[in-house]
């Protein structure tokens, strides 16, 4: 099995390394300085695990003819252009583990409706000044057809991702895990408002508590009114966050943050990396399509508009590394 990989920041980086370093055929489209890097170095993986292996960089997809499987890892705000660049290629399956729940039509209107699965990824990684992803969460990468249930495709290539020693499995309910995966990532994003902080702090404050449980519960609004069904896995059961009182979506917030407090303290969501880096963020692909949904539903989802509207304000202002 044929994998092309589009994007090669930490994500893309990562599950590049794992599949090649398990035998897969593997090729990693890349550019610029991190394309000269990677060709000359290979790619590195810190942090769960140390290692170094060569994986094939294109940086000129024209050169690519045909993927069994094509994975998009690049940021949302490079979609466009990213697929534009490899619409010519023959694909059999693609999938996407980007944020937000706009990526698998992008899919779809390039290489067509049957060609996409649903993913969702809980990796958490971050590329180092050296050049290395630095590998923090290897939490579960899911996989399924979006119509629902499960398919031969859809196992093949989760068995490949668990021999690679990836955390994985098949979902018969993907769209609904896109969609719990988006509404509580919406959530923590808003973390990029307040880069100077501890993650774990925004989440246990009250004030900055509530304001997460009430972008979550309007993101989940979305996935009710399209009749998704949101999943109880994850870091925070998005069901009960959306089903009960907003004090209790908020304590489960401060719970959550809690643990992360104990557990993982360093954790940074990857838009707060993305500031702190002086990178643009991922806004209008994530918090502005599903404002635009809600305006199409004409539900409101004032917190979420008010988020997006600021963090619009972060693209917008000049970007230094912190």
């Amino acid at each position: 099995m044929k994998f092309v990989i589009l994007g090669a920041g930490a994500l893309g980086s990562v599950i590049a390394a794992y599949l090649a370093r398990s035998g897969e055929d593997v090729t990693l489209i890349a550019r610029g300085a991190r394309a000269k890097h990677l060709t000359q170095n290979g790619v590195t993986i810190t942090g769960l695990e140390d290692f170094t292996v060569p994986v094939p960089i294109v940086e000129d997809p024209k050169t690519l003819s045909g993927a069994d499987v094509l994975i998009l890892a690049v940021k949302t705000y490079d979609t466009a252009a990213a697929i534009a660049a490899v619409r010519h290629v023959e694909v059999g399956a693609t999938f996407s583990v980007q944020n937000g729940i706009k990526k698998n039509q992008q899919l779809a209107d390039a290489f067509g409706a049957d060609a996409v699965l649903g993913a969702i990824s809980f990796i958490s990684a971050a590329i180092e000044a050296n050049g290395a992803a630095n590998l923090t969460v290897q939490n579960h990468t899911l996989i399924g057809e979006p119509s629902g249930g499960t398919s031969r495709r859809a196992e093949d290539i989760v068995s490949r991702l668990v021999k690679a020693k990836l955390v994985a499995s098949v979902s018969d309910n993907i769209l609904g895990e896109e969609w719990t995966k988006y509404s509580a990532w919406s959530g923590a994003a808003t973390l990029a408002l307040v880069p100077h902080q501890a993650a774990w702090k925004f989440f246990t404050d009250p004030g900055t508590a509530r304001i997460m449980a009430r972008v979550m519960r309007e993101a989940a609004s979305l996935a009710d009114h399209l009749d998704v069904q949101l999943q109880p896995g994850g870091p925070i059961n998005m069901v009960k966050v959306f089903e009960g009182t907003e004090d209790e979506a908020v304590a489960l917030v401060q719970e959550t943050g809690k643990g992360l407090g104990r557990n993982a303290p360093q954790f940074r969501p990857s838009m707060m990396q993305d500031v702190q880096s002086g990178k643009r963020i991922e806004v209008e692909e994530t918090f502005g399509h599903a404002v635009a949904l809600a305006k199409e539903f004409g539900l409101s989802v004032p917190t979420l508009e008010t988020c997006y509207m600021m963090l619009s304000a972060v693209n917008r202002l000049p970007h230094t590394p912190e």
